[in-house]
């Protein structure tokens, strides 16, 4: 499996000639969908989920199908019959040959008084985990974990306790839109020296092999 880095929280994996990817929202490059097979949305928040991005994705290939939560599939189901899918916590499903598990049920608290939403995040092929926008840690073992590494809902002692409770081989950094260049290496120190996994970090197009 193949992952290349997207921008912001957006992922694309890539296996036996066919490509999955994960929010792609509008923080990540306009065309983030476009040649997907199969198409993941945590959350309903826009950093996540561009309607725009996913629609033309859609149009692209009649073939592309989107699982996602509830309050993402009703914007978009009506125009896609049977091509969208409406996932939570505990559901399993194959989707453009990739086995996922979906792991988690709500968005991490940003403020007491900002009601939380619905998130969920995905185990791709017993490898992979994207949280989206929480520190939910899987029912199962992660070998690679794509870190969201500075938000408006975390803070770093969090995110590395995050990576101490997950224990993952190696850990990516995602969710990295707001985290300026001069902050980056403290980040990376931080998380290398304490999170308990190999920490590292991708630009935008570039690629690991998992």
């Amino acid at each position: 499996m193949k992952l290349t880095k997207r921008l912001h929280s957006c992922v694309q994996l890539e296996k036996d000639g066919r490509v999955l990817v994960i929010d792609p929202g509008a923080f990540s490059e306009s065309d983030a969908g476009l040649g997907a097979d199969a198409l993941l949305v945590t959350h309903e928040h826009p950093d996540h989920f561009d309607e725009g991005r996913l629609r033309a994705a859609l149009d692209a290939n009649p073939a592309t199908e989107l699982w996602t939560l509830r309050s993402v599939a009703g914007q978009l189901a009506p125009a896609y019959p049977g091509r969208v899918h409406t996932v939570g916590h505990g559901d399993t499903f194959t989707a453009a040959g990739f086995d996922v598990q979906v792991h988690g049920e709500l968005h991490a608290v940003i403020h007491p008084d900002i009601p939380r939403i619905t998130n969920v995040g995905y185990l791709v092929d017993g490898s992979l985990f994207h949280p989206g926008d929480a520190l939910t840690v899987p029912e199962a073992p992660v070998d690679t974990l794509m870190l969201p590494v500075h938000a408006p809902w975390n803070k770093i002692a969090e995110v590395i306790d995050y990576l101490r409770a997950v224990k993952p081989r190696r850990a990516i950094d995602i969710h990295d839109a707001y985290l300026s260049d001069l902050a980056r290496p403290i980040y990376d120190t931080a998380l290398g020296a304490l999170g308990g996994a190999d920490h590292g970090r991708l630009a935008a197009g570039g690629t690991a092999e998992l």
